[in-house]
């Protein structure tokens, strides 16, 4: 997440709208503006790919569609309401406290990424003031920008794909899903209007989610309520300003005036729920963010992490709120650059976690797109990435050793073991209640003088002695060891509700009425509290409770803080007993009474032993001491004195104080004594206990030795199975990865449309050849079919996808796209080797030429059939067997003969033979043949029913398409000879 630097003027107060366009953007940009009115109350910078060496009149044909002014902007120009401000040409735009910055652009760029750079500028300069809209353009600047205005708080928006000259850079920015609004150029100007009248849009700071009326606050509840419920995230112990600003924007952004409305708004649209979560979600991040920090990493903290490293010792790194992934592949690049130059390369092991599902899918995938890479080294890029078509593909090198997995960090177990922990940009929004619990959790799972990194706004807050701050610059911290065992809390408790200002039933603790609390609490105690410590079950001291410097003291030799070490001698064996006895009964013990000498004073001393319990934990005892006026002794009213009624001697009063203090000791020696003689009697009695379990325990231990002998051996036959099972595993796997590696080449070399899509119709696969049919880019991978706009003249393309699947048939038809061009269209169902259906192929093959070489060939039969058809004289067609493939009217009306009788038929048999003339024969079968034209051939026959005929025959071969050649035979009927002549 991105913070932004907000105007300190309020005159200063106006959105300004940043609109980024490549190719075709004169048009969406005179679109646009044509349809603003003359004060929208917003400023407008267009940021364009121009050519870098030729002038642009971008300014002068945009200032004649629209009656705001237009200015072409020079370095340091301020920003102004109802203003259209224009790049130049060659330069790099940025904008700084309301002011417009000009750079060279850097020839030596990869990827233009202008807009890209304007947008993270306005996020960071005007927050929820940025709006961001990218046009018709190539290439996919802007969509990293959209995500850094979104993350402050801004609007985003971008334009149709249909409506777009060049669909890429809006297709590239909607398929981050962190567009606002997806509309036409004129409908992006009407939105602004009505978006220019929220005032979310014009103050500094978003107006609060949570006013000070009676209903609000309820409805700040009943909307976290409904986070916990529909996405499964417990928000309650985030900071409230967070909330507060996404809350805001999306009431905004649906024109929602208050929480209630916006409450009743969640309840009647279940899916703006999950919107809501993903958007207090969203977070910024790229490859090497803050590159001096992995710079530090890489020439510091991990060459002392590694120092000493056994081989088979893996370093294991957790990447706490990885997002999608750039945190968590740079510190793999980075190790793996290092050991590139140690002798020893041990395993690396990087688990990286979000409570994203979304985030962590991208991660996964490990494709990002070329302006994601732009800041990344030439060196870097080549050897840890792989160039796919629209981006760059992780390789498996680094893939492997980077493990992704959903995550709740306040709730989920932590890992352990580790040497490294990096959670940057995650706490600044946990309140202090979340703080108290991740840190101790980080903590535990750390190595000792493991390296813990935060964020640069980041610090352990009061956790310091677990942690030693080691590079303020780059906040990276080193684990101290802990006094005791601390406390994981993996549950939300009533304890952590409190604490971070939320009451089960929802009601909110006032701050200062906790800050009031707790300072009369620490003045009470700082006056009336007694001395004392706190310690565990080993008497070793957790607490220090006021000045007990009179009590305790160093001894000489080894530093500890076990009590009875500390403690002074004339206290120690008084001590002792208490504890004992407190130990043993469970309820408090006190002592009253107790000498103690502090030089030549001598006190009376009271000690009090409390035992109490912390939840599940371990037992503990508030030790108390207390100086106290002992009454004069009973026993000095039983010494009589010397002499009756007169005055007790001094040596008589030191006789009677001598025998109070025989007597006190005595006394103490006796309790002493219970004491130790109770102890050791349930001594004796534990250890005739356990030696009878131990008896007890001997035999089963040789019973369970002959067990473990047995299951030895059959550990030791399942790891040879095992072996040869890993063996096996091994193999397959190197199987599968080639014949991954064929069918990508296979894909990839096929010349023809594949589309392949899983049961719910989401792209799982596509050869090259299907990009420009369907619009395919690479991380169109798992989107649904129906949200890519295909080329094809085909409206219910889905359903008939859907009819395969169900029915197992294959269906084949033919289809244009929106050219005009023809293909067939053939579905199949998608089957797995275990013959189960898990999808369909959509398979498009090219047969534009085909079709319009047969439309054209039945054109020209059509023609020639007319013709002969219109022919007087007798004409009949063969094929090269002689057979009649067809014969005009004229014919069948001259011989008196039928279709039916006459076609597909030997000519030699028509008409039960009479057509098997041996002059016809010989002309078709001989002379043909060799001079494939005959003219003037004359042939007089007598026909049963029509009598006699003379004819001349005219034939001519004709050579077909398809190789078969036909014969035309003309018959013109002449006068019948006198049967002289014949």
């Amino acid at each position: 997440m991105t913070s932004a630097n907000v105007p300190s003027n309020t005159d200063d107060l106006f959105p300004v709208v940043g609109i980024g366009a490549s190719a075709g953007g004169l048009e969406a940009y005179t679109e646009l503006l044509s349809h603003l009115p003359p004060n929208p109350g917003m400023a407008f910078v267009l940021v364009q790919h121009l050519e870098p060496h030729q002038p642009s009149a971008l300014g002068e044909i945009l200032a004649r569609v629209t009656e705001l002014p237009v200015h072409v902007v020079m370095d340091g120009l301020a920003v102004a309401p109802n203003q259209i401000y224009v790049i130049p040409p060659n330069t790099v735009m940025t904008i700084a406290s309301g002011q417009l910055r000009l750079q060279p652009r850097q020839q030596s760029q990869r990827v233009n990424r202008v807009v890209d750079i304007f947008f993270e500028s306005l996020a960071q300069d005007r927050g929820n003031q940025a709006i961001g809209i990218v046009l018709s353009g190539f290439g996919d600047d802007g969509a990293l920008g959209l995500e850094a205005i979104k993350a402050a708080g801004g609007i985003t928006m971008a334009q149709t794909e249909d409506s777009a000259q060049s669909s890429g850079m809006p297709q590239r920015a909607i398929a981050t899903h962190q567009v606002d609004f997806v509309l036409p150029p004129a409908e992006i100007a009407q939105k602004l209007v009505t978006m220019g009248s929220e005032a979310y849009l014009t103050q500094a700071i978003p107006p609060k989610a949570a006013p000070a009326e009676t209903s609000e606050p309820d409805s700040f509840t009943a909307i976290l309520n409904m986070l916990r419920v529909g996405a499964g995230i417990d928000f309650s112990q985030y900071k409230p300003t967070t909330l507060q600003r996404r809350m805001a924007r999306r009431m905004a952004l649906h024109h929602l005036p208050g929480l209630a409305d916006y409450l009743q708004f969640l309840q009647g649209h279940p899916e703006e729920v999950q919107v809501l979560c993903h958007e207090i979600l969203i977070s910024v991040t790229s490859f090497f963010r803050d590159s001096a920090t992995f710079e530090a990493l890489k020439q510091k903290v991990l060459p002392q992490l590694l120092q000493n490293r056994d081989r088979h010792d893996p370093i294991r790194v957790w990447v706490a709120g990885c997002s999608t992934g750039q945190e968590a592949y740079s510190i793999a690049i980075v190790l793996l650059e290092v050991l590139a130059n140690q002798p020893v390369s041990p395993p690396i092991q990087i688990f990286a976690t979000d409570i994203s599902e979304t985030a962590i899918g991208i991660a996964r995938q490990g494709l990002y797109s070329s302006a994601q890479v732009a800041d990344l080294s030439p060196d870097r890029l080549q050897r840890f990435f792989v160039a796919t078509e629209g981006g760059y593909h992780v390789n498996s090198m680094v893939r492997e050793i980077c493990i992704f997995a959903c995550q709740n960090l306040i709730s989920d177990p932590p890992f352990s073991r580790l040497d490294l922990i990096s959670c940057r940009n995650v706490l600044i929004y946990f309140g202090s209640a979340l703080q108290a619990k991740v840190l101790p959790m980080f903590h535990y799972g750390l190595k000792p003088q493991g390296v813990l990194l935060l964020g640069s706004s980041e610090t352990v807050g009061d956790f310091g002695g677990l942690f030693t701050l080691v590079d303020r610059s780059h906040k990276f911290y080193v684990k101290q060891a802990a006094a005791f065992r601390l406390p994981l809390d993996l549950q939300d408790s009533p304890l952590a509700q409190i604490t971070s200002g939320v009451l089960p039933e929802g009601r909110s603790v006032s701050e200062r009425e906790r800050d009031v609390e707790r300072a009369t609490n620490d003045a009470i105690c700082r006056r009336y509290q007694p001395t004392g410590v706190v310690i565990n079950g080993k008497l070793a001291i957790v607490q220090f409770r006021g000045q007990t410097g009179p009590y305790l003291e160093p001894t000489p030799g080894r530093a500890s803080l076990n009590l009875l070490q500390l403690v002074k001698d004339p206290l120690r064996l008084d001590l002792r007993t208490l504890i004992y006895q407190a130990e043993q009964s469970g309820q408090a013990e006190s002592r009253e009474g107790i000498a103690f000498h502090e030089g030549d004073r001598q006190r009376q001393i009271r000690i009090d032993v409390i035992p109490f319990s912390v939840s599940n934990y371990e037992n503990y005892y508030l030790v108390l001491f207390e100086d106290c006026t002992v009454p004069p002794s009973a026993t000095a009213t039983t010494l009589p004195p010397l002499i009756q009624g007169a005055e007790e001697s001094p040596e008589a009063t030191r006789y009677r104080q001598e025998i109070e203090r025989l007597q006190q000791d005595l006394e103490t020696t006796r309790s002493h004594l219970q004491a130790i003689i109770e102890e050791r009697e349930f001594a004796n009695q534990d250890l005739r206990a356990a030696n009878e379990e131990i008896l007890s325990s001997n035999e089963e231990l040789q019973s369970t030795n002959e067990e473990l002998q047995t299951a030895k051996e059959e550990i030791q036959a399942t790891n040879e199975e095992l072996g040869t099972i890993n063996d096996e595993l091994y193999r397959r796997n190197a199987e599968a990865s080639r014949i991954g590696d064929d069918f990508q080449n296979l894909l990839g070399s096929i010349n023809i449309p594949v589309l392949m899509v899983g049961n719910d119709l989401h792209i799982r696969r596509f050869t090259p050849a299907a990009v420009p049919l369907f619009n395919l880019i690479p991380s169109d991978i798992g989107r649904p079919l129906g949200d890519i706009n295909h080329c094809l003249a085909i409206a219910d393309l889905e359903a008939q996808i859907l009819a395969v699947i169900d029915t197992l048939s294959q269906t084949t038809q033919e289809i244009q796209d929106d050219t005009g061009r023809w293909y067939q269209l053939q579905l199949r169902p998608y089957r797995t080797l275990d013959h189960r259906i898990d999808g369909a192929v959509i398979i498009l093959i090219d047969i534009d030429r085909l079709k319009r070489n047969t439309a054209a060939l039945q054109v020209a039969r059509d023609f020639a059939d007319a013709i002969v058809q219109t022919v007087r004289e007798a004409l009949v067609v063969l094929n090269g067997d002689l057979h009649v493939v067809m014969a005009n009217g004229q014919f069948y009306q001259t011989f008196q003969v039928a279709s039916t009788d006459t076609e597909n038929r030997s000519i030699f048999e028509l008409g039960n033979g009479q057509w098997n003339i041996p002059q016809l024969r010989s002309l078709l079968e001989e002379i043909l043949p060799e001079n494939h034209r005959i003219e003037g051939f004359e042939v007089t026959h007598n026909f049963e029913h029509i009598g006699p005929k003379t004819m001349m025959l005219n034939a001519q071969t004709m050579a077909q398409p398809d190789g078969e050649d036909l014969i035309l035979l003309a018959i013109e009927e002449r006068a019948a000879k006198p049967p002289s002549e014949t």
